[in-house]
């Protein structure tokens, strides 16, 4: 994954809302839900709710589809799998591994 890719991801849930609605919809599994149940969970109107899931939808951590007349919800949990492998590949490799050129270290 790309660091602007992750960047992206990360900056799509770091919003009250949309990290609300995201772990609604991991909970939901598979399945999913529709945004009105979501609506009703979270006490929020669906068009407010409908502009967040858009925004999840924009970066792929959700999909949607139809059924019936409404229209179900669901996280794309490999998304997160690979956002997640990314946070951590480097996970405990000491600072003897060999850095990645393009992180930049900053004094603290």
């Amino acid at each position: 994954m790309e660091t602007s890719r992750a960047i992206d991801l990360l900056q799509a849930l770091a919003q009250d809302t949309r990290l609300a609605a995201w772990r609604l919809l991991v909970r939901a599994g598979p399945e999913g839900t529709p945004a009105g149940v979501i609506a009703r969970h979270l006490g929020i109107a669906p068009p407010v709710l409908s502009f967040h899931l858009a925004c999840l939808a924009r970066c792929g951590l959700v999909v949607s589809r139809r059924h019936g007349r409404h229209v179900m919800y669901s996280a794309d949990l490999d998304v997160m799998k690979v956002l997640t492998d990314f946070l951590v590949e480097d996970c405990c490799l000491g600072f003897d591994a060999e850095p990645d050129p393009t992180i930049i270290f900053k004094e603290i």
